[in-house]
């Protein structure tokens, strides 16, 4: 089963944070639902490209403010490139996982995104990987939309890669 980083924002979205563990699980539940037998391991690269492209933030429990969160875990919430869409069957998650609503403290999700924004754009404008520059321009843009953060600096260098 083919699931976008937008299907997987949207699962996150439904519970309003996962770790990669319970999301994984998500899709396979999903998918055997839809095609067949998958292991939640099989949905390991879509998560990943997901994060990568800002679909999805991985923050720690601070953020996850409702009390019940493993403290240790790295949780999973809907990111500023992400226009979550649940894919069919997804209604009915709720009552098949053992996973309660959670709650996210959207200011700590956007100080964790603009942190993780600042480094990879320094990392890319070091690097001189103008792919990864351009991309980070556009997420720069929405990250602002998204979160009450200032990135006109980060911009700056980014656009001096270009050059």
């Amino acid at each position: 089963m083919d699931v976008t980083a937008d299907e997987l924002a949207g699962l996150v979205d439904l519970f309003g944070a996962l770790t990669r563990e319970e999301l994984q699980a998500a899709a396979a539940e999903l998918a055997f639902k839809a095609d067949g037998d998958f292991e939640p391991t099989a949905f390991a690269d879509d998560v990943d490209d997901a994060i990568h492209s800002y679909h999805l933030l991985a923050v720690d429990a601070a953020a996850v403010d409702d009390g019940s969160v493993d403290g240790d875990a790295t949780w999973l919430v809907a990111g500023p490139l992400a226009f979550p869409d649940l894919p069919d069957g997804a209604g009915d998650l709720p009552h098949i996982m053992d996973v309660d609503q959670r709650t996210v403290d959207r200011a700590a999700v956007g100080r964790a995104a603009e942190e993780r924004f600042r480094g990879e754009a320094a990392t890319a404008a070091e690097s001189g990987d103008a792919e990864r520059v351009e991309d980070l321009l556009d997420v720069s843009y929405e990250l602002e939309a998204w979160a009450p953060v200032d990135l006109a600096a980060a911009r700056e260098r980014l656009d001096a890669a270009l050059e």
